[in-house]
């Protein structure tokens, strides 16, 4: 059975995440000065609850720009694994857009280097640095994956419902599966904006995730996922992954 734990925005999520006694929060650490003041507060959160820390990661500053992710963006997320540490994080997501399908000639192949230093930096630390798929299809992960052997990924499968017919998931499931290290949950209604990743509870849109959750029990999913959902809906969504990794689906829709 795969380690089910709570997306925390704020350091309220994390206490509610803790009460519900999940093992662990996704925390957002996104400004490292910010970090840094309330690093006391999340370490004695950690000893209350007796829960692990999960890190995600800032969105990149300008996707389309090099020159600001190396000035910018790596410096954040090198301070940011620096402080995961502090906080015993082993395991992160990061945000970095590489959709061959839209990405200017040249881009994907300046943009790798910058991925393949940060993925170094977090396993010196003892960070495993995973990457979220967002619009990417998995023929644009396997260029990251080919070029940095270390790279992990968050799958996210509310992300694979939105611009496309038919989920992505499956197919980074059955192309990538050992690469994914991490699993981000929730549900919505399709799409084709950011407007439309709306994280549901599961079951109140049209991803079909006990069929996303059953492909990786196949395939001996066993590592952590994350709740991306309001805490007052982690119960049910809670209750709806375990039925499948279980194996005792309720009768009826999914």
């Amino acid at each position: 059975m795969p380690s089910i734990g709570g997306r925390a925005h704020t350091i309220e999520q994390i206490r509610e995440i803790g009460e519900r006694g999940y093992p662990f929060a996704e925390i957002s650490l996104n400004d490292p000065g910010e970090v840094e003041a309330n690093l006391s507060q999340y370490l004695r959160l950690k000893s209350l609850y007796g829960i692990s820390y999960l890190a995600h990661y800032p969105n990149e500053d300008n996707p389309f720009d090099v020159e600001v992710l190396k000035q910018k963006f790596v410096p954040r997320i090198k301070k940011l694994v620096d402080l995961s540490g502090a906080l015993g994080i082993a395991k992160s997501t990061l945000h970095f857009w590489i959709d061959k399908r839209w990405a200017p000639h040249g881009l994907i192949d300046a943009k790798l280097p910058i991925l393949a230093e940060l993925v170094e930096y977090a396993m010196v630390h003892g960070v495993v640095l995973c990457i979220e798929n967002l619009s990417e299809r998995h023929d644009s992960f396997a260029l990251a994956f080919d070029a940095i052997p270390e790279l992990k990924m968050t799958l996210d499968i509310g992300h694979g419902q939105l611009l496309s017919k038919k989920n992505t998931s499956f197919d980074f499931i059955r192309y990538c599966f050992p690469r994914i290290s991490h699993i981000h949950v929730h549900d919505n209604l399709g799409g084709t904006s950011v407007h439309d990743d709306l994280h549901l509870s599961l079951g109140k849109g049209i991803v079909e995730y006990r069929a996303i959750l059953s492909s990786l029990k196949e395939n001996g999913y066993d590592s952590t996922i994350t709740m991306e959902v309001k805490p007052q809906d982690m119960l049910h969504t809670h209750r709806e992954i375990e039925h499948v990794f279980r194996g005792d689906l309720p009768h009826g829709p999914e």
